[in-house]
């Protein structure tokens, strides 16, 4: 099982720093493992874990034994963290992987660290990448060395670790969350590895376009932005990635996308109209576009909640529904993910009934709210809950829907001024159909007509 760009398997207690010597000769290796930072310094994002006095900071500079869950996607600098750790700790380093590590791995390690610990009071720095692959019993396994402090636990998890992790483990830890890096982060992640000796040391150059197309690809992974750089640096041409060299070296077309100019609002509304005209494979396609640009899937999601009610409203209500359950679903997943869910969201509200009788309704309504046909609100109407509301009339004639067998009377709900208006005109389509007879039915009871 590969590790994020740095060792695999269960590996054996090896000296603070060497980390089974993965500084000792970055020759040959990967450009994401040479660029890996070396102190804490050296990270790019992450700060609200790196500042002064955080533990992050305590463990590596104070050497406090402590217990870490480390949360967060791919590429956020997890591993890194843990080797930073190694390297600046006195404490010797153990890397167990989760994939392949079992009940009797960490048994050992506890049992050796702690024997360690009382013969000559060198503590053990224990670091599990993709904890949440432990079974129970192995993640029972590791609370004795934590509750102990025979061993300063680091553990990696991709996973929401509140699902994940069991609650005796999580609650003797302290939770770290690590977010996914921005473009700024990544931009210099890049840079530096074009310019430093352990990096392209300055032997090619790349161009804005083609530099802009691997950021987008990174989608906030600092490790696939130097795997891409590195593979599109082997086909450079006298030194200079371009656009073409970086779509060749990646096996990806560029999209030309400007998430902040006019193609941002062209092709979302190709999508919207799409959509709106029931052509389920176009939207899909200008979902596709704006997912490879590397488009923000909450401003996806938003806009798809939108249309939910604008072309669909009362056709078909539970489209709504489907939308917002989309919205939320991309908040808890993002990027790459969150495309398959939005793609579900695109296909049900294309092939919905549609109807734009809601924002009609409420189009008319505040245009003779700012026309001025307002008007007080009918007495019966008006709260009834203080102390002389009833010397003023208020309540006095309301009738309560509850009390007629049909749950619905004949009352003034409306002002004066708009007494007489019909703002939402139910359509023919879908569920409407079965709503325009409600309406028309209630309608006439309550306006006794």
């Amino acid at each position: 099982m590969e590790q994020e760009g740095l060792f695999g398997g269960a590996a054996p207690l090896v000296p603070a720093g060497s980390l089974s010597g993965a500084d000792d000769d970055i020759a040959g290796k990967p450009l994401a493992v040479r660029m890996r930072p070396r102190t804490l310094d050296e990270i790019v994002g992450q700060q609200h874990l790196l500042g002064p006095g955080t533990p992050l900071r305590r463990l590596v500079e104070d050497d406090q034994p402590m217990a870490l869950v480390l949360w967060g996607p791919p590429g956020t600098g997890k591993t890194t963290l843990a080797y930073v750790v190694s390297r600046a700790t006195q404490r010797r380093f153990v890397e167990l992987s989760a994939v392949t590590a079992g009940v009797k791995d960490v048994r050992a390690v506890i049992d050796t660290a702690r024997k360690e610990l009382v013969r000559t009071g060198s503590g053990t720095v224990l670091f599990v990448d993709e904890v949440h692959r432990f079974s129970k019993t192995q993640q029972d396994a590791l609370l004795p060395g934590v509750e102990n402090r025979w061993v300063s636990l680091v553990a990696a998890t991709t996973e929401n670790p509140y699902f994940a992790l069991i609650s005796p483990l999580l609650s003797r830890s302290l939770l770290l969350t690590l977010e996914p890096l921005d473009d700024d982060a990544i931009r210099e992640v890049m840079r530096r590895a074009l310019a430093e000796e352990r990096g392209l040391d300055g032997a090619v150059t790349i161009d804005d376009d083609a530099h802009d197309h691997l950021l987008r690809l990174a989608g906030g992974d600092a490790r696939r932005a130097l795997t891409y750089l590195e593979a599109a640096a082997g086909g450079a041409v006298d030194g200079v990635i371009t656009l073409d060299v970086a779509e060749k070296a990646v096996d990806r077309a560029a999209v030309r996308y400007d998430r902040d100019g006019d193609q941002h609002y062209d092709v979302t509304s190709a999508m919207i109209k799409a959509i709106r005209g029931s052509d389920v494979d176009a939207g899909l396609h200008y979902l596709a576009r704006m997912a490879e640009a590397g488009e923000d899937p909450k401003f996806l999601a938003r806009r798809l909640v939108i249309l939910a009610s604008e072309d669909i409203g009362m056709a078909d209500p539970t489209a709504l529904q489907t939308a917002v359950a989309g919205a939320q679903a991309v908040q808890l997943i993002g990027w790459p993910e969150a495309q398959i869910t939005l793609a579900q969201v695109v296909i049900a509200l294309a092939l919905a009934p549609k109807s734009n009788s809601v924002v009609t309704a409420i189009g008319a309504a505040v245009a003779d709210v700012r026309a001025g046909l307002a008007g007080p609100v009918p007495p019966h109407l008006r709260d009834s809950h203080y102390a002389g509301s009833k010397k003023l009339g208020h309540g006095t004639s309301y009738a309560y829907a509850h009390d007629d067998p049909r749950g619905v009377v004949e009352q003034q709900y409306a002002p004066d001024a708009v007494a007489d208006k019909q703002y939402y005109e139910p359509g023919t389509r879908g569920a409407e159909r079965d709503y325009a007879e409600r309406y028309a039915k209630l309608r006439r009871i309550v306006r006794g007509s």
